[in-house]
């Protein structure tokens, strides 16, 4: 009877790893908060510094330069040295960089702004990632992944309406100053962490393919989950930015109505599509190990067909069509997290998932919002700029239905949560 109970050690670390998750889960909301308030607030910021459609998609791949150029030497960095002190630098630094948004009176000035924040968010979303893989083992990452993540739908939600409602009476920059000052407090709270013990949990063994970054250019498991990210990146970043001006633009739906409604299909999705998703790839793991590229490849194609008919079906549907739409795309959220990560053992854990930010940013929404505005001013139609998301969409759901086939094998035994 006794063997059938969980370890001390790992009774005695729940509570420590719940609330590292939440923590880590609650920055990550503020950081896609700062993140969304632009796309809702951009008409604004357009009218101000008199830009075209290519300048301001360039603004978002400034971020995005920013974020990937230091990504790799934040994964080098916490691979060797304690994790929570990198995450707390980061945070005050993007926090810091949001309070210049009072300043920015200039386009150049913006462009700068977002830099700095994009090198801030790198150190944690490069990390934070491997810090909580080292609590949870393989078989409940989906769903410690699907919660850690929700904050993207959610914080990307909060950023729609808080800058949907905010920019009509105050101004666009009045948005940017709400993250600020709980990104200090939650930046600093990072430092009391404790931190994990690297690899203790894991369920796959190492390997050469799986330990060692020359290993890594061999690891196809890793690479077609970050090349479907990439794909899905390209798509989702895209949408994301240029989404609440076509329905604008396009729809003719009020700034602040764009918000409120875009903003709660957004939270809501991110909620209960992300969850199921994790739930599904946690419990389908136990019997079959390539689950998370499965649920991630079907979603995708799935995603497809709604996100054509809200572009380019009747104005009735289009709400309805970005709901479904939104549901196939977050369902993936827990799943391809969870297949990055578990394709790697914890020893470069923090650099692997350094070089798949890299890459799936590169490759994926550095170039999708300022082409998607490119082609918007070169066809006079923003419904024709959003075609290769679509395409994207799919390439995205082939790629990772081809990787199923190099899932890592788990190891039979059972898990538990161990801190150091």
């Amino acid at each position: 009877m006794a063997a059938s109970q969980p370890p001390r050690a790992a009774q005695q670390s729940r509570v420590p790893g719940a609330a590292a998750l939440m923590l880590l889960t609650g920055l990550n909301f503020l950081n896609y908060v700062d993140r969304y308030v632009l796309p809702a607030v951009q008409p604004e910021i357009q009218k101000e510094f008199h830009l075209t459609d290519a300048q301001l998609g360039f603004l978002t791949t400034t971020f995005f330069i920013g974020y990937i150029i230091t990504a790799p030497i934040f994964g080098w960095l916490a691979d060797r040295y304690p994790r929570k002190y990198i995450m707390a630098a980061g945070a005050l630094l993007w926090s810091a960089a949001t309070l210049l948004t009072a300043y920015t009176y200039t386009f150049d000035a913006l462009v700068i702004r977002h830099a700095l924040v994009g090198i801030g968010e790198a150190s944690f979303a490069t990390i934070a990632p491997s810090f909580l893989a080292d609590l949870y083992s393989e078989d409940r990452r989906g769903r410690m992944l699907a919660l850690f993540n929700i904050a993207l739908p959610f914080g990307a939600a909060a950023g729609y309406a808080l800058g949907g409602l905010l920019v009509v009476h105050h101004g666009w920059r009045t948005p940017f100053y709400v993250g600020a000052l709980p990104g200090v407090v939650l930046g600093l709270w990072i430092v009391l962490l404790r931190e994990p013990a690297r690899g203790r949990v894991d369920l796959v063994p190492e390997s050469g393919q799986r330990a060692t970054l020359a290993g890594l250019l061999h690891n196809a498991a890793f690479w077609t989950a970050v090349l479907g990210m990439a794909m899905l990146t390209f798509s989702e970043g895209g949408l994301s930015q240029w989404m609440p001006t076509f329905l604008n633009r396009v729809r003719g739906v009020p700034l602040d109505r764009v918000g409120v409604i875009f903003g709660a299909i957004t939270g809501f999705n991110g909620i209960v599509a992300t969850l199921i998703g994790g739930w599904l790839a946690d419990r389908m793991l136990r019997r079959h190990s390539a689950a998370n590229y499965w649920i991630s490849g079907a979603a995708m194609l799935l995603g497809i067909a709604p996100m054509a008919l809200a572009l380019w079906g009747p104005a009735s549907a289009t709400f309805p069509a970005i709901f479904v739409g939104e549901f196939m795309l977050f369902l993936n959220t827990g799943p391809l997290n969870a297949a990055i990560v578990n394709s790697v053992s914890a020893r470069i854990r923090a650099q692997a998932i350094a070089i798949s930010i890299f890459t799936l940013h590169l490759l994926g929404d550095v170039p999708s919002p300022q082409l998607i505005g490119y082609i918007s001013e070169r066809t006079h139609s923003l419904q024709k700029g959003f075609i290769p998301a679509l395409v994207a969409t799919a390439l995205s759901g082939l790629v990772l239905l081809y990787g199923a086939r190099f899932a890592p094998k788990l190891r039979p035994t059972d898990s538990a949560e161990v801190l150091a």
